[in-house]
This record gives C-alpha cells, structure tokens and sequence, in this order.
C-alpha cells in the first residue's frame, strides 16, 4: 500500500508502522470529512443569501443587477455598494493573516472554528452565482469539479512519484492569477478572463494532487511525536488547502460551462 511505501521510506516498521497506518487513514477521512462540511456551509450560505438578496416583487425592489435581477435593500448593499469590495477581498486577507494567526495560536477546536466561518464568508462571497448561473448548470458543474477533485486527490494519495517540487511553481502560479485577476476587474477584458479560467483550472488540478501528497507526507512525519493537538491543527490546515483546490476548480469550470439565467 501507498501508506507502507511513505511509512517505510520514514523508517518506521513492525507494530509502530501499523498504528501510523491507521492513524493515517484517519487523519484524512478528517481531512475530507472536515472539507465536505465545510462545502455544505459554503453552499447552503451561498442559496440563503442569494434568496434575501432578490425578489421578485417590484415594490420591493430598490435595484437591478445587469442580467434584471431584481435586488433588496440587502442584496444592493452587498452586490452594488462598495461594500462588495470588501466581501470580495476579505476571504484572501483571511487565508493570507487570519489563518497563520489562528493557527499559531487557537486550539485545535478554534481553527475547526475558524475554518467554518471562513467557509460561511465564501458562501456570502459567492452567492451571486445563484443569481448570474442557472441552478442546473451549478450543479453540473459541481459533479465535473467533484469527479476531477476525487481522481487528482487519489493520485496525489497514491502515487510513488515525489511531487513536492510542483509546490513552489504553483504557488507563483497562483500569485501571477490573482493580480492578473484584479487587472481584469478594471479590464473587462474576455479573452483575458477565458485564459485565467483555463490556467487557473490547470493550477488548481495541479495543487489537489500536491496538497494531498503533501497532507499525507506530514502525517507520516509528525505521527511518532504523539502531539494530537497539533495532528487535529493540521488536519483542519489540509481540509482548508483542499477545499480552496476544490472551489477555485468550480469557480474557473462554472466560467465555461455555466450557463447564465
């Protein structure tokens, strides 16, 4: 098996080996487990959100999106005032200062915690695709991204090859995407946008299999030291690095085979 290959290359056998084995496993039906409900939040916040921010009554409207989506007072706050900027931005100022913050220095239960607000921001974040995309080719494109997730993840978990060096090339990867997308907000430009959704599906399929890889390895690593407040810490960091993978695949595959209302 895959987790023997790992244990053994760490020198580790006998007994020892076995209780890594399981702990290994689950460690990552955690990690897993942890970025379904984390989705499920993201999800289900994206839909109630989406539902308080429209109407279909015109006396209640006080704006329009520009597809005729008739919007609250609450959805012309977060979808048309500046307040948009901050609800855009502040899902990257949590990954790129909460996050290390909270996991320096909260519990183990704290960064479960932490993690699940993150997920609820996002779904506010997103909320907009119920209104732009219609709800079958949302879930469409969910199943596509959920089938690709499972082979990456599974190649990550499984295979013998090294991959750690792809962590640094994706990772400037992902910094080249996310200014090349903030220019784009001023730009406008459509065959920009195609090209970042068209990269940013082949980065983020890339970093599923790395993160995996990745996830198991510091189990391994760390799994002899007997500290469980830090092996619960990092299962909840992996089910955070996962689940960016998974959304960021959805949001560039929803570019392409989205279809608009």
């Amino acid at each position: 098996m895959a987790e023997y290959d790992t244990i053994r290359a760490a020198g580790v056998s006998g007994a020892r080996a076995e209780r890594i084995d399981a702990g290994l496993r689950a460690h990552m039906n955690k990690v897993y487990g942890t970025m379904s409900v984390g989705m499920l939040i993201t999800a289900l916040a994206a839909w109630a959100i989406a539902g308080l921010a429209t109407t279909t009554d015109p006396t209640q409207a006080v704006g329009q999106l520009g597809n005729g989506s008739m919007l609250t007072n609450f959805g012309a706050l977060i979808y048309t005032s500046p307040l948009r900027w901050v609800i855009m931005l502040a899902p990257l100022g949590f990954i790129f200062f909460g996050w290390t913050a909270l996991m320096r220095k909260s519990s183990a239960a704290g960064v479960q915690l932490g993690f699940f607000a993150f997920a609820a921001l996002i779904g506010l974040s997103l909320s907009s695709i119920f209104i732009v995309f219609t709800s079958f080719s949302i879930v469409q494109t969910f199943l596509v991204t959920a089938i690709a997730f499972a082979g990456l993840s599974l190649w990550g978990y499984t295979t013998k090859r090294d991959i750690s060096g792809w962590g640094s090339f994706l990772i400037m990867g992902v910094i080249g995407l996310i200014i090349a997308m903030l220019v784009n907000i001023f730009l406008q430009s459509p065959a920009m946008m195609f090209a970042i959704s068209a990269i940013g599906v082949l980065i983020f399929a890339g970093l599923t299999a790395w993160h995996t890889q990745e996830i198991k390895n510091t189990y391994v690593a760390h799994a002899a030291h007997g500290d469980q407040e830090w092996l619960d810490k990092a299962a909840y960091d992996g089910a955070l690095s996962l689940y960016i993978s998974f959304l960021n695949m959805f949001q560039f595959l929803l570019m392409f085979m989205g279809q608009q209302e």
